[in-house]
């Protein structure tokens, strides 16, 4: 039964794969990424709300407060440094550090939270895949400069998901995967609306009501965040936070492969020999398991 967890982890990685094209269409129609992350985070809790069971707050302050801390983490913490990042460093920095997220995660797990056994071996593979990631990211263009500023960045992108990882295993089995989901886009959208003080929202209708900016929206709002926020906490209640987040490497080949696809990027043979190296340290660490 457990292998059902296993192809949604793998299913929900690979559509989060995708994303970036999508970010990067509503880019070039001119939407900001704070806002492309403010429409599809509202969308997401918006058709959440139908489905909405039980109580509406937590049972107490401190779950709450966690609950808020999961919408920084992995919502609007998450997303500005990311994407502020990419101001001041190459994406291909923000995409390898981005890639050291599961490695993280299982240090996290070994030192942090007892609730998972971290085999020794399991660091190897994780290190075979991020290699492959390397490949996959420079796509035979090796070129890596330095920011300071960026990478540190990045960096901290990378630890918030670790934390909201460490955090949705604690709140797993005390509140069900669907209001965790909710919580996430709520306070996700509430914590992000300060930055539109700085930043103003300034988005027309007459852009928001073209068929590509409409479409792209609804794929990123109930896709890629109300369907994969819910499923990746599904896979994480039910495989644990190292396991599911060990699928994370398929992220980077998929991305490969749809930009190959959707925009017409080429794909090297170092590339290809990255993407092998990634299914093969995915494979092998779950293999041990």
């Amino acid at each position: 039964m457990k292998s059902v967890y296993h192809i949604l982890a793998i299913l929900t990685s690979a559509l989060w794969g995708t994303t970036f094209i999508s970010s990067k269409v509503l880019l070039n129609y001119g939407l900001s990424p704070a806002e492309i992350m403010m429409l599809r985070f509202v969308l997401a809790y918006l058709c959440l709300l139908p489905f909405k069971r039980g109580r509406w707050l937590c049972e107490n302050w401190r779950d709450e407060a966690q609950m808020m801390l999961l919408g920084i983490t992995g919502g609007s913490a998450y997303f500005l440094l990311e994407n502020t990042a990419l101001l001041y460093t190459q994406a291909s920095n923000v995409g390898i550090i981005i890639a050291v997220t599961p490695l993280l995660t299982t240090l996290a797990i070994h030192l942090v939270s007892r609730q998972e056994s971290v085999p020794r071996k399991l660091y190897r593979y994780s290190l075979l895949s991020l290699a492959g990631v390397a490949l996959v990211v420079f796509n035979g263009e090796f070129v890596l400069r330095l920011n300071p500023l960026g990478d540190v960045l990045t960096l901290g992108a990378a630890v918030m998901w670790v934390i909201y990882s460490i955090i949705v295993l604690r709140m797993q089995g005390r509140y069900s995967s669907l209001m965790i989901t909710r919580k996430v886009f709520f306070y996700g959208v509430l914590t992000l609306l300060p930055y539109f003080a700085v930043e103003p929202f300034d988005l027309s209708w007459d852009v928001l009501s073209q068929g590509v900016v409409a479409g792209n929206l609804l794929y990123l709002g109930i896709v890629a965040s109300l369907l994969c926020y819910w499923t990746w906490n599904v896979v994480i209640d039910k495989l644990g936070a190292v396991r599911a987040t060990n699928y994370l490497y398929v992220n980077p080949i998929v991305a490969l492969f749809a930009s190959w696809v959707v925009l017409d990027e080429r794909i090297t043979a170092l590339a290809l020999v990255g993407a092998v190296l990634i299914l093969l340290g995915v494979y092998l660490a779950e293999r041990r398991r």
